[in-house]
């Protein structure tokens, strides 16, 4: 369980044995029983299987794919993904690839609702941005939803992830988008459901070898 669930937990059974102290009898105990018994399963960490590989990207989150949208920016194509995380997901977050942790940027916000497309923007979110060992860029912010009114992230900048590796996690219902270089290959689609650190979204292709000096005098010469 995550760490943060012990507090939840802790509390509504202090609350309990409080209520079953001054009110007499457990009937008074049974909601806060019950509310400890959500948040310890709620809080669930559950091992993973990693798959190994290069140019995999793993999904950072638990969830359904609610959107995937192609984009063209001045510095190029992109594939972004949305993860949509119900209150009976698990709430940890992983690292979609191996690499090193280049920027992490918080921001305040509202809570929308997390299906709203608005929420991308104007929502409580931390971007992070992780510089594979293949050589290129992953980002995956945590959006805040309706309920959702904290956002954890643990690394810092410049600390090296592995892919799979628990980062952080938001609170009750929430969002994680995913953004992928355009040349990404992906294994899923709008409607599926994907599990945090196992379940592969997409696969980077190898650059193709820049052709040396020799190369590009012998095809001259042919």
């Amino acid at each position: 369980m995550v760490r943060d669930g012990y507090f939840y937990v802790i509390a509504f059974l202090t609350v309990a044995i409080l209520l079953h102290l001054f009110l007499g009898g457990w009937i008074w105990s049974v909601a806060p029983v019950l509310l400890a018994a959500f948040f310890l399963w709620f809080f669930r960490d559950p091992e993973r299987t990693i798959p190994r590989g290069e140019g995999l990207v793993v999904s950072p989150a638990d969830g359904k794919v609610t959107q995937v949208v192609r984009v063209t920016a001045p510095e190029g194509e992109t594939l972004r993904l949305s993860i949509f995380l119900n209150v009976f997901n698990v709430h940890v977050n992983r690292s979609p690839v191996a690499g090193v942790l280049r920027e992490v940027r918080y921001q305040k916000g509202e809570f929308l609702n997390a299906m709203n497309p608005a929420s991308a923007e104007r929502n409580e979110q931390n971007l992070a941005v992780v510089e594979s060992d293949e050589g290129y860029s992953v980002a995956f912010k945590q959006i805040a939803g309706l309920l959702a009114r904290r956002i954890v992230f643990n690394p810092t900048p410049g600390m090296r992830l592995e892919r799979g590796q628990r980062v952080g996690l938001i609170k009750f219902g929430s969002r994680v988008d995913v953004v992928l270089p355009g040349n990404a290959q992906l294994h899923v689609k709008q409607g599926d459901h994907v599990k945090g650190g196992s379940s592969i979204l997409a696969n980077i292709p190898a650059p193709e070898p820049m052709a040396t000096k020799d190369e590009l005098l012998a095809e001259t010469l042919v």
